[in-house]
């Protein structure tokens, strides 16, 4: 058990049977009245966002969430395949929980799997990947006037908004966590 004066983020706590990672916190002191918790948790076993108080010194319990680091090996029905590159043991992942993690991982790429009583509970993809640009329409020219973006395809079958001097065989920097175009990578 830890008290919510303790919240750290990206701390992990079970409340009523499910697993939350705590991306907010704020600790306030009323004039009158006990202090309270003020926190934004994200389901880990459904996805969703709940807003949460918490009176001050509650005790939630805290969950050992084992973090492990994989390489994605290869698609197999419908399941994924993983190799712990540890203990090079494979681990077969179904392709619902992985979300849309596909459009930003190629085989050989390196994920962290947060894993919970020996099951995937969460996978996170590195922050920034490079991915090479399969078809891309030209950029018109004398639209430089202005922020223009156009959609272009990746190798990986994903479609990112990137500036129009973007060309097909480019190879790219893109952000995992929201999708979008960070920089044009020099080959």
């Amino acid at each position: 058990m830890v008290s919510v004066n303790d919240f750290k983020r990206g701390m992990v706590i079970k409340i009523d049977g499910d697993l939350y990672t705590v991306i907010e916190y704020q600790h306030v002191k009323p004039a009158r009245g006990g202090a309270f918790v003020r926190s934004k948790l994200k389901s880990l076993t459904r996805g969703s966002t709940v807003d949460k108080t918490f009176r001050g010194g509650e005790k939630v319990e805290d969950v050992r969430i084992d973090r492990q680091t994989m390489q994605y090996q290869y698609e197999e029905g419908s399941d994924l395949v993983f190799m712990d590159t540890a203990t090079y043991e494979p681990t077969n992942i179904d392709k619902k929980f992985v979300g849309n993690i596909l459009d930003y991982i190629k085989e050989g790429d390196e994920v962290e799997i947060m894993m919970y009583e020996d099951r995937p509970i969460s996978i996170e993809p590195p922050t920034f990947v490079t991915l090479k640009v399969v078809y891309a329409e030209p950029g018109l020219r004398g639209d430089t006037a202005t922020n223009v973006l156009k959609p272009v395809k990746l190798e990986t079958g994903a479609t990112v908004n990137v500036p129009i001097f973007v060309n097909q065989d480019d190879v790219i920097k893109v952000d995992t966590r929201t999708g979008e175009y960070v920089e044009r990578v020099k080959q």
